[in-house]
């Protein structure tokens, strides 16, 4: 290890507490950056609501335009459309951008920044003006605001730019065809994308951006017009700008556009994955904000392990000094440094380990991605405290610091196109090869070292039986991200087991095996290796999206393919007709199904937690579900009878995410918090109450307490997650139940074993934690799913400083429980988190097979 980058982390460490500390005694330019904690105390202390995501004015305004309605659903049907730079027209591709109603509420005017209103029209005044600025709209977010693209490049006639888009695909599909092509490598524009706002009160890059965008279009000196020959510069001007206007880091949906991009759940991620698919960067910006000292990635380890390490950080680390240099240039106090993790931090201070991040996932479509935070705070408290005078000095030299990281990053992009270029076909070339990653030396680029090398072991291809839901909506996820998906023509073996016709396959002799990999595989226990991590260390959706997903390290099954760009429908009716169908609830889609067929006003019957019946009269309702849901009814079994249900009332104190699942499953759901209920929020007609974020038993007034009181002695259903869960539940007395806490930053995925007939009816044996809960049990109270004997699969979850509450403490104990409450009513309780960050589609039945319990 690299003493010099350990001392430095742990010095950045002191330093940080000091000025915490005594902040006044910080000299500018002399404290380190902060990063806050990935998943903030938000996720259990604050409850989502329900509230307008765009301002009256727009609505009105704009009543006449289609806005979205935020989540996607559980849909089988066709998917929407992604945003494409193939076309038949040249550049510019101008067009009028619709103008946003002046909203005089738009947090970023106190700061002096350009509001959301003012941006079409400044990028309409730029394209009237300059031949060399095309704008449109490439998506739209979560609460309905336009995703604006600029692509800033030299005039380029039609067929000047199919032969960009051809070179473009031949980088990627043809690699070697690529290297040998003198053409392309003379004449192919270096793409560089730059994304900004992502965190809606992170605001300068989006005006930073626009500095750029404004001097390419109107500067008239030759060495512009020669850079605009031959590159082409995209910018997401605003990838938020619902949290631009509300002074939120989360979207209108109430989700971390930054954390999703392995999931890619909300409308704004996927835009963003569309423009990094689409134009193939060599080099990607993501300008945030807000670190005390500007902070330029490359990042600590541990390192991806998918990524071609070697081919980035070649890069990376120049890139980043060539930026500290210009924004040491601007003169300012403030900006005599930056903050270079991969130089200056210990192992673990800021890492770029999983795929969830812009710039980590860029990494695997092929650029040098880094994430860039500006120096001065302006927003949360500062927001609100500071004056106004000095929020808008702040920002101005924040826009200057990420102009000028912008500038610096096209600057090297143009210098170095060669490298980068040959470095993105071998990128590719390694994916088709098959070949190994290669090892790379101590001290590759300055500081490189033992700490610094991870590589995985890329299997030969990975199998995914069909016919489910599940395997549809992995096979679709997999190809938006461009991952190749074949489907087999006819059965085959493969290391021993049969599969039939139709079985996807993924050859891993691919451009963006990386990529492929990263999603499907097992993941890493890293506990071991450093001391803490920023975010999740664990993920994968060959384990939690509820398909069967085998791995074969050394064989490609041998059977005649065809190219998947959708999956194939899942869906259909097997029972006769006159006969009772029965649907087993085993996936978000099924349960899904379930809340649209009650909401018709379908008379279903449930004979166990997992299966519901549905009466024979009902037949074309569940024809169309099979078709639009892929699922799958069968044959009930003759004379069941089972308990005939409702759709539940519910009322959800709850994480954003969790919201927005238990609404893509068909749940009409309540919001209610502390808040809510202290200012009379009725329960008398709900049948469930779901308790994870921003309910507090002890901070309810008297009158609240006793609402809640009554709604559990008459025999309300109560469902819990994590530790405000489990304390509603020990003040509340609602089951015999004590959790025990795993650290607060311990996350990623488990092993359990299942035991109860609800939660536990066919779960998959994998769950996953983030600050895990596990409990001590009491008379009555039946266990539903256990922690595995070795628990943790992937992820980072150490024990406590005095050797307690890790994964060695959990083994075996109880992680979600059952039972029923002195009111007569059920509750269920879990340590797990089957609903997170809707990433974990796999236990979402088992989620859904709880609250329908609690509500009998």
């Amino acid at each position: 290890m690299d003493l010099s980058r350990t001392l430095a982390g742990i010095g950045a460490a002191l330093l940080a507490s000091a000025l915490l500390a005594n902040p006044a005694t910080a000299a500018p330019g002399d404290a380190p950056s902060t990063r806050d904690f990935g998943n903030g105390p938000e996720r259990n202390d604050i409850a989502a609501l329900d509230s307008a995501a765009l301002d009256s004015a727009a609505v009105s305004a704009l009543s006449a335009r289609t806005l979205s309605a935020g989540a996607p659903e559980l849909s089988a049907g066709a998917p929407e459309p992604a945003w494409a730079i193939t076309g038949r027209k040249g550049y510019p591709r101008q067009n009028s951008l619709p103008v946003w109603p002046v909203n005089p509420d738009d947090r970023s005017i106190k700061l002096g920044l350009v509001p959301y209103h003012a941006i079409a029209p400044k990028l309409n005044a730029l394209q009237e003006s300059s031949d060399r600025v095309s704008a449109e709209i490439a998506g739209t977010s979560a609460g309905g605001r336009d995703l604006y693209l600029v692509t800033v490049t030299a005039p380029e006639s039609a067929s000047e730019a199919a032969r960009q888009d051809r070179w473009r695909q031949l980088i990627e599909n043809d690699p070697g065809a690529a290297r040998r092509d003198r053409a392309l490598t003379a004449g192919y524009k270096t793409p560089v994308w730059i994304n900004a706002n992502i965190h809606g009160n992170e605001w300068e890059g989006t005006d930073g951006a626009l500095r750029v965008i404004e001097r390419l279009a109107t500067a008239t000196d030759p060495a512009t017009t020669a850079f605009l020959r031959r590159s082409r510069v995209y910018v997401s001007v605003s990838l938020n700008p619902d949290g631009r206007v509300a002074g939120t880091r989360a979207n209108g949906a109430g989700f971390d556009i930054n954390r999703d991009f392995a999931t890619s759940s909300q409308p704004e991620s996927r835009m963003a994955r569309d423009v990094v698919i689409a134009t193939q960067p060599f080099v990607m910006l993501d300008e945030h904000g807000y670190t005390g000292t500007t902070l330029i990635e490359p990042a600590t380890p541990p390192h991806g392990q998918n990524y071609e390490y070697d081919l980035y950080i070649k890069h990376a680390l120049p890139n980043a000094l060539g930026m500290e240099k210009a924004i040491q240039r601007l003169g300012h106090a403030e900006t005599t440094r930056a903050d270079i993790p991969f130089r200056d931090y210990a192992p673990g201070d800021w890492d770029d380990w999983p795929p969830i991040f812009t710039p980590m996932y860029a990494i695997y479509q092929g650029a040098v991605g880094h994430t860039v935070e500006v120096p001065l705070q302006v927003n949360n408290a500062a927001y609100n405290n500071l004056p106004v005078e000095e929020l808008q000095r702040r920002s101005r030299i924040n826009t200057d610091v990420a102009a000028a990281t912008i500038e610096a990053a096209l600057t090297y992009a143009d210098t170095n196109r060669a490298t980068l270029l040959a470095d993105q076909i071998e990128q590719f070339r390694r994916g088709w090869a098959g070949e190994p990653s290669p090892t790379i030396p101590d001290g590759f680029v300055d500081g490189f070292g033992p700490e610094d090398r991870y590589s995985a072991t890329f299997p030969r291809s990975y199998v995914i039986p069909a016919g489910t839901p599940a395997a549809a909506r992995l096979v679709n996820h997999l190809t938006s991200h461009d991952v190749r998906v074949t489907r087999a023509l006819t059965s085959f073996r493969l290391d021993g087991r049969h599969y039939g016709k139709g079985t996807y396959i993924v050859d891993m002799h691919q451009p963006k095996r990386g990529l492929a990999n990263v999603l499907l595989e097992a993941g890493r226990d890293i506990s071991d290796l450093v001391p803490q991590m920023y975010d999740i260390s664990g993920w994968s959706h060959g384990l939690l999206w509820g398909a069967t997903v085998d791995r074969s390290l050394r064989s490609l099954p041998r059977t005649p393919v065809a190219t998947v760009t959708r999956a194939a429908p899942t869906g259909a009716v097997d029972a006769p007709r006159g006969r009772d169908l029965a649907l087993s609830l085993r996936d978000g889609n099924d349960v899904r199904a379930v809340n649209e067929l009650l909401t018709r006003g379908v008379k279903l019957r449930r004979t166990d937690a997992a299966t519901v019946v549905v009466p024979a009269d009902a037949r074309p309702e569940a024809v169309a579900l099979s078709k639009t849901l892929g699922v799958r009814f069968t044959a009930a079994p003759g004379r069941v009878k089972g308990v005939v249900f409702d759709q539940p009332a519910i009322a959800a104190a709850v994480s954003a995410d969790e919201l927005s699942a238990l609404r893509e499953m068909g749940f009409t759901v309540q919001p209610v918090s502390t808040a809510l209920l202290n200012a009379g929020f009725d329960l008398s007609t709900i049948d469930t109450l779901i308790v994870s974020s921003g309910l507090s038993y002890a901070a309810l007034t008297p009158a609240a307490r006793g609402t809640v009181d009554t709604f559990l002695a008459r025999g309300g259903g109560v469902l819990t997650r994590g530790a405000t869960g489990a304390n509603f539940n020990a003040a509340a007395g609602v089951l015999p139940v004590t959790a025990t806490a795993g650290r607060g930053d311990a996350n990623g995925v488990v092993t359990v074993t299942n035991e109860g007939p609800i939660v536990g009816a066919g779960s998959p044996g994998n769950s996953f934690i983030y600050s895990p809960l596990w409990f001590t049990v009491g008379s009555g109270v039946t266990v539903e799913q256990r922690y595995g004997t070795t628990p943790l699969v992937a992820g980072h979850w150490l024990p406590t400083d005095a050797g307690t509450n890790g994964p060695a403490q959990a083994a075996g104990q109880p992680a979600v429980v059952s039972g029923t409450t002195a009111g007569g009513g059920r509750a269920v309780l879990f340590g797990t988190e089957p609903l997170f960050r809707a990433h974990p589609k796999g236990l979402y039945a088992q989620y859904a097979r709880a609250l329908f319990w609690t509500t009998d």
